[in-house]
């Protein structure tokens, strides 16, 4: 029955796709045809309804909803120029300086909203038009935008690793966003070293390097949103409030700071609470059709057959994990993050738990493996707001994105390999 089971899903789950249905949709439908086996028709239409409802019945995932509208918050409140203005006056000076301006604000923007497509969305309205007058062309510019805009999923907050830790059975938030800074830090830095090599070959002008002066002013004025993660990290690392208690001082945060900046008032209020329902309502009805997947599976012994399956073709801990990371850049072609989290966590996660990896350091292979996805054709969401800000084609992007993706691929590797890039801080704190 488990062989039956997981090709009608899979079978399902394809076709319905190919032909344009929605993931969200295609993942209850593919999920009900699949308990049909096994379950009447009318049960199975309520169990998945149940289990649809119970996946979001969650304390932790409360805090989603707040970072969203934080992250929104944030968008419209001015800290997106400012961030860029300190970035322009600390590495405007170097080959590639606008790229490399675009890499750090994304990374400061990404890991202060929490959202890739926000961060990519600003920056590419921001820095876009002026790297084309520069001389970089708009394919490249785009390249350089939606791979940055990823690595705020990795560095936190992050709400793709509070859904990790829903899909893990409660691995710690505060762990996990620890985890993320380095393996972050380290893509975005490998993504700055093509964007430098890319802007010698192509003999680009640089800026002039900014006085002290400049970028220390330009430092106090990005300060206050620079401070939201110390407030957030530091708050759940010390203890002294819990990740979604921290997503609702964040919103307090960010909303007192757009009204320093003069950039929102209370006309513009009812328009950004409406776009973070809006965002919150499709990430939610993904949550929840993506955990009745998981019940589903688990409830046709499916995820123990890949398991033991995986686990016949080799017990090397490196043949493993380098067929688990194929496997995942594969599925975040066709998936978008969030159900691929909560659908292949529960299966892959006891495999590399009988190999003795850490479910910290897995998570965070994890998230970068499907980061890489969000920038593939053609369910890639940051493609195509990357693509739709710049107001070009895909064609036209996926050559300059190909050293960016080596750059992205590279990163994973190390932090595969080497578990101390994901371990090391949160050991510093006992985590």
């Amino acid at each position: 029955m488990d062989i039956l089971s997981i090709c009608i899903l899979l079978f399902s789950f394809l076709m319905l796709l190919a032909i344009g249905v929605p993931v969200a949709w295609s993942i209850i439908i593919s999920s009900v045809f699949t308990l049909l086996v096994s379950v009447p028709f009318i049960p199975g239409l309520t169990t998945i309804a149940q289990r649809m409802a119970t996946g979001i019945d969650s304390f932790a995932l409360l805090a989603i909803p707040f970072f969203i509208l934080s992250g929104e918050l944030m968008n419209r409140g001015g800290v997106a120029n400012r961030l860029v203005a300190f970035a322009k006056s600390v590495v405007g000076f170097l080959p590639g300086g606008l790229a490399l301006i675009n890499i750090i604000s994304a990374m400061l923007m990404g890991s202060v909203a929490g959202s890739a497509m926000a961060s990519a969305s600003a920056m590419g309205s921001i820095l876009g038009p002026e790297m084309e007058k520069e001389g970089y062309s708009k394919g490249f510019g785009v390249a350089v935008n939606i791979t940055s805009a990823t690595t705020g999923l990795v560095i936190p907050p992050s709400n793709i690793l509070i859904v990790y830790s829903l899909a893990s059975g409660g691995v710690s938030i505060a762990a996990l966003f620890l985890a993320g800074y380095i393996p972050g830090i380290l893509t975005g830095l490998f993504l700055m070293i093509v964007a430098m090599i890319w802007a010698k070959k192509n003999k680009l002008p640089t800026r002039k390097r900014e006085p002290l002066s400049k970028i220390f002013s330009t430092f106090i004025d990005a300060f206050p949103s620079l401070m939201l993660l110390v407030v957030v990290i530091g708050g759940i690392v010390s203890g002294i409030f819990t990740a979604t208690e921290a997503s609702a001082i964040a919103v307090i945060y960010t909303l007192i700071l757009g009204f320093i900046y003069k950039e929102i008032n209370f006309k513009n209020l009812p328009e950004i609470l409406l776009k973070a329902s809006s965002t919150t309502a499709i990430v939610m009805f993904l949550i929840g059709a993506s955990m009745s997947m998981s019940w589903v599976l688990s409830f046709e012994n499916i995820p123990e057959m890949i398991s033991s399956g995986i686990m016949s073709i080799s017990d090397n801990k490196i043949v493993i994990l380098l067929l688990i990371n194929l496997t995942l850049l594969f599925v975040g072609i066709f998936m978008d993050m969030t159900p691929a989290v909560l659908i292949f966590t529960p299966i892959f996660l006891p495999v590399v738990a009988e190999l003795g990896i850490d479910p910290i350091h897995f998570g965070i292979i994890m998230i970068l493996n499907l980061c890489i996805g969000l920038c593939t054709p053609p369910v890639g969401s940051v493609l195509f707001v990357g693509v739709g800000v710049a107001n070009t084609s895909i064609q036209k992007v996926l050559k300059p994105l190909m050293p960016f993706f080596l750059a992205m691929v590279l990163a994973l590797i190390l932090v595969t390999y080497i578990p101390d890039l994901s371990l090391w801080l949160p050991s510093l704190f006992n985590l």
